[in-house]
């Protein structure tokens, strides 16, 4: 069985400064879980890892916000991710007692102590937890292997491979779920990019090599090209014959609303994002490339990658 988590109102707000609506917000949520998808994220808690001004609705995540989405779904559909950096002491209760149910941590590869210790309290709190482990493509394998055994110890009830920068194959994928499985007790989540076209082949790999969680978008809107598309991913589950238990209908009525109302979400493959997923840069390296000019762009890219040659 496969859980299935919608990212559009959080992820898809990179595209529209997270300024969705209120109305639209709750209706988008509803919608889902009337579909079945299990889960909502409705926002990041107080922000993403850069600061940006002005954010939107689902930008902050404020008590007000969490709790208008709890008189429209059950809390037990209700999901928030954060930065540890951005949050502070209190922030995990409010949110509880607002009506999250689901809390996902972006943990830093490079210090994770801090992030680890907000988690043991999520978990103590009562919140199923996910540890998301970003650019799992440049991270070496021995350190995914030590940051998911820490995040296991530390409570975390799904670990998630967050192919931020696009780029991974299904081969690659494969492996990487199973070296994870082999360490920890945890289920193993996917959140997919789709820089290369791959987001669906690559999530097929995950879940055949055991992934249990993944993480899907509508229209695929998220950052850069977006998200695995949750109805691309709804029929293919319906297809292959694994479940049918959500109502792709509904999510193609959603879909066509939001192409409607909402221009940020219409499906979208800028070329520079396909350079970035080819060369598996980060979404930051995006403003070294000259845009305008496809070929250089291609070229500029190819020589960040490209190992320094000492002297």
């Amino acid at each position: 069985m496969v859980t299935n988590l919608d990212v559009t109102l959080r992820d898809g707000g990179y595209r529209n400064n997270f300024g969705f609506t209120l109305e639209y917000a709750l209706e988008h949520a509803q919608e889902s879980v009337a579909a079945g998808i299990e889960w909502v994220e409705i926002g990041y808690r107080k922000g993403s890892f850069q600061p940006k001004p002005g954010l939107g609705l689902t930008g902050t995540g404020s008590d007000e916000y969490i709790r208008a989405m709890a008189e429209v779904i059950p809390p037990e559909r209700i999901c928030m991710i954060l930065h540890p950096k951005n949050i502070e002491d209190d922030d995990l209760t409010q949110m509880f007692e607002a009506g999250v149910r689901l809390v996902r941590f972006c943990l830093p590869s490079t210090t994770p102590e801090p992030g680890l210790a907000v988690l043991r309290k999520a978990a103590d709190l009562g919140f199923t937890t996910t540890v998301n482990i970003t650019r799992v493509s440049q991270l070496d394998r021995r350190r995914l292997v030590e940051l998911s055994a820490m995040s296991e110890d530390a409570g975390a009830d799904v670990i998630y491979l967050a192919d931020s920068n696009g780029s991974l194959l299904p081969d690659e994928v494969s492996r990487l779920v199973t070296l994870v499985r082999s360490v920890t007790g945890s289920a193993i989540g996917l959140h997919a990019h789709n820089n290369l076209g791959l987001a669906l082949a690559n999530s097929i790999a995950a879940v055949d090599a055991g992934a249990t969680w993944i993480d899907s978008s509508v229209l695929g809107m998220g950052k850069g090209p977006g998200n695995l598309i949750t109805e691309q991913w709804l029929a293919y589950l319906g297809r292959a014959g694994r479940t049918d238990r959500y109502d792709l209908g509904r999510i193609l009525a959603l879909a066509h609303r939001m192409e409607s109302e909402i221009a940020e979400a219409r499906p979208s493959l800028p070329l520079p994002d396909l350079v970035l997923g080819h060369f598996d840069l980060s979404v930051e390296e995006r403003a070294k490339l000259p845009v305008d000019h496809m070929g250089a762009a291609f070229s500029a890219a190819r020589e960040l990658t490209s190992p320094v040659v000492a002297a």
